[in-house]
């Protein structure tokens, strides 16, 4: 299971890219793609024939171009990509930030700075989430 999941990892930022993409390796995880922000990560979901397919995206909440909410959203918008897992991650945690990606969609929120406990608590409650509604 584990395996078959590829992050798309989404963040202006490109240490962050880095460092959640080093703990998603080091927990165990997939694959790791990177996306500077929401048109490069739509662009890279649009193209995308990797093997496995990117499943998942873990997305920045403030970002130039098209940030965190906007991506989120053109996600939840697009048949192909609807159903799939978005893990926000933000140094904000403000509440009308919280509710306007929940209700925007998002499957979780982290707020950073955070450890990999809390990253692999948050994937693996939204994968087991979703495999009971599939």
């Amino acid at each position: 299971m584990l395996a078959d999941l590829h992050f798309l990892v989404v963040d202006d930022f490109s240490g962050m890219r880095a460092v959640i993409g080093n703990l998603l390796k080091d927990l165990g995880y997939g694959k790791v793609t990177e996306a500077a922000d929401g048109r490069e990560a739509l662009a890279r979901l649009n193209h995308n024939d990797a093997v496995p397919p990117i499943n998942f995206i873990i997305t920045d909440l403030n970002m130039p171009q098209m940030d965190g909410l906007e991506l989120l959203k053109t996600v939840r918008a697009t048949r192909e990509f609807r159903k799939m897992p978005v893990l926000i991650v933000t140094a904000e945690g403000k509440r009308e930030n919280i509710l306007s990606v929940a209700q925007a969609g998002a499957d979780g929120y982290i707020v950073k700075p955070f450890t990999s406990a809390t990253l692999k608590e948050k994937i693996d409650k939204i994968v087991q989430k979703r495999s009971v509604a599939a």
